[in-house]
């Protein structure tokens, strides 16, 4: 299986790997296909995601998008890391393997719980709809 220079390099040395204790947001999300998990911590100030950090058990893809997903909303407002999708990410990544790109939605799922979760605590109002999982796009009703 062919991995990017990039995967490599974020899945031997991840950035933003760690717990943090004062975290305004925490999401964990897993995958039990693959037995990944995946934990999510973010502190926001003024609706920006000033730092982020996690921990993963998994797989190389979901290390590395994992990784990489932190690099691209750290620093970023809480508007734009909801945007944020698996395949920004794989491509950030330049690809992943057809096989391990589940693995990328890990990053995805745990971003969005940890920014729910904030909201939750801080009882800010959200779109409910931002947070559904994403399974709706798959069905296709034949009447």
């Amino acid at each position: 299986m062919e991995y990017s220079e990039k995967v490599m390099e974020h899945f031997t040395h991840p950035h933003n790997v760690g717990k943090m204790d004062d975290a305004d947001g925490v999401g964990e999300v897993g995958n039990a296909k693959c037995g990944d998990i995946m934990k999510m911590y973010i502190k926001v100030r003024d609706g920006v995601i000033t730092d982020v950090k996690f921990n993963t058990y998994g797989c190389a893809s979901a290390i590395a998008t994992s990784s990489m997903a932190t690099d691209m909303i750290k620093g970023k407002p809480i508007s734009e890391a909801l945007k944020l999708t698996n395949q920004a990410v794989v491509e950030a990544l330049d690809g992943l393997p057809a096989v391990k790109i589940h693995c990328s939605v890990l990053a995805e799922e745990a971003i969005k719980a940890a920014i729910k979760d904030y909201y939750d605590k801080n009882g800010i109002a959200y779109d409910a709809a931002q947070f559904r999982e994403d399974t709706c796009h798959y069905e296709h009703h034949h009447g």
